[in-house]
């Protein structure tokens, strides 16, 4: 099964860097999901814009991933980098062909996957109006949204299958559309996860195409030995040294293990001095 990584630099740069770097803790798992994903599952493509395209080439990783597609605006198509930090995310699902996976970087997957007619997500993610409001509290212009239920629970995108074109441009469609026609407020979370996360389960539901989910949302912080999703952890790591060394040593470990023959990919990680 062909998958996607994406990597934006415009949330970045917005943000007023002057340059692109990643962490060394997210570039191990990086490496670790993408190799992973080749030995188990199929070929994994980087989809991304000019900025990140030159800047992992220029770090030396780009082996990890069976091809490179710049296919992501550096502008991120108008659409707000700040307010809309995942953008880049719906803009290179809109550009692949389906049937296809689009899985963060620091998500794992350790086991070979059965892919079918439903879709795919992480997990399931519980109804607060903290974070996934009513529908009625966004503005949004003159955009109208098709008449979708507020009560289908939202869809953790961390990984997501699309199991053809006829969803992947509903859904991308819809989800760009509110993105582009949203006004600029602080409310960035709950507009993000809303394009990305409740969109994708809002848009299942309305095209009635099944879903299925890789983990249960009520026991995700169980030992889990088939994912791994960083998410959390990479504050923790920025804030406990000891934690983020103890991190590091276990991914240098498993990836010489598994795949030694990208010994020079640690020895790269290893010298970004983890900024």
């Amino acid at each position: 099964m062909n998958a996607i990584h994406i990597a934006s630099s415009a949330p970045a740069f917005a943000k007023g860097k002057t340059e692109l770097r990643t962490e060394d803790f997210d570039l191990y798992c990086m490496a670790l999901s993408a190799l992973c994903w080749r030995k188990f599952n199929g070929n994994i493509t980087l989809c991304c814009d000019n900025r990140s395209a030159e800047y992992y080439k220029n770090l030396g990783i780009t082996d990890i991933w069976n091809d490179i597609k710049v296919c992501v605006a550096d502008d991120l198509e108008g659409i707000d980098p700040l307010m809309f930090w995942a953008g880049g995310k719906l803009l290179a699902l809109r550009e692949v062909e389906a049937p296809v996976v689009m899985t963060d970087t620091d998500f794992i997957v350790w086991k070979t996957l059965r892919f079918g007619d439903e879709i795919i997500a992480a997990h399931r993610e519980d109804i607060s109006d903290g974070i996934y409001p009513p529908l009625g509290s966004f503005n949004v212009g003159d955009h109208i949204l098709p008449d979708f239920s507020e009560e289908v629970l939202p869809l953790n995108t961390a990984f997501l299958y699309v199991p053809d074109n006829d969803f992947k441009e509903f859904y991308t469609g819809q989800a760009i559309s509110f993105m582009k026609s949203a006004v600029k407020c602080g409310d960035y979370l709950k507009y993000m996860v809303f394009a990305e996360q409740r969109l994708a389960a809002m848009c299942a539901d309305y095209t009635g195409t099944p879903v299925r989910t890789l983990l249960d949302k009520d026991n995700l912080f169980y030992p889990q030995s088939d994912f791994t999703h960083l998410w959390g952890a990479k504050q923790a790591m920025r804030d406990h040294p000891e934690l983020r060394s103890d991190f590091l040593r276990k991914c240098r470990n498993r990836l010489l293990a598994e795949f030694p023959e990208y010994a020079y990919i640690a020895e790269i990680i290893d010298g970004s001095n983890g900024e």
